[in-house]
């Protein structure tokens, strides 16, 4: 994805921050954060890519360090989507408050709650990268997700297998968009999602 000059500025703060607070607080990988960069950030910015929203209700579950969600909130940061972060861990909450109030971000509310305890969102988007199976994913997107919304979900290689483990309870509709970070892996677009075995 090509980026504007203040988006790229924004990213390279939240960068600075990851790997500040990075030693107090597991954020990502110590293994990978020297690739941050090319590894989190780029594989992020894919999700902004397939998703070309404009306006409504962006819901980030499971947040972390901000992984999808800060990183999409920085790159839509000049459209008129609302983003809710919603991350139960008090400490990574902190974190993310820290990178609006550093980067500027005014579109970006953080919920410290856990998923399940918060009032149905309604979200036009949902996203998550790495929290959950997708057979429990389900569960949030049928809480939050609006009856037209979609859900953009990181998943790694065996994401073929966790829809057919989903699909015996629930279900959607998908597409599987190769991840051009990480082979085998794949950002599942979901909608339509309905409880019972497809």
């Amino acid at each position: 994805m090509i980026v504007s000059r203040e988006t790229a500025d924004r990213l390279s703060i939240y960068a600075e921050l990851v790997r500040r607070w990075n030693s107090h607080i597991n954020l990502v990988s110590s293994s990978t954060i020297a690739d941050l960069e090319t590894r989190h950030l780029a594989d992020c910015l894919q999700v902004a890519d397939l998703a070309p929203a404009k306006e409504g209700v962006w819901v980030d579950l499971g947040s972390g360090g901000g992984l999808p969600g800060i990183v999409l909130a920085i790159a839509k940061a000049d459209t008129s989507i609302s983003f809710v972060l919603v991350e139960s861990d008090q400490r990574k909450a902190a974190f993310l408050r820290t990178v609006m109030r550093e980067t500027n971000l005014t579109n970006v509310v953080v919920k410290a709650q856990r998923i399940e305890a918060l009032d149905p969102l309604n979200a036009a988007f949902i996203s998550a990268r790495a929290l959950a199976p997708l057979g429990q994913l389900m569960a949030y997107l049928h809480l939050h997700l609006a009856p037209k919304g979609t859900a953009f979900l990181m998943k790694g290689r065996q994401w073929q297998s966790e829809i057919e483990e989903a699909n015996t309870q629930w279900r959607f509709d998908w597409t599987a968009h190769p991840s051009r970070t990480q082979e085998g892996a794949a950002i599942l677009e979901i909608s339509g999602v309905t409880h019972g075995a497809a």
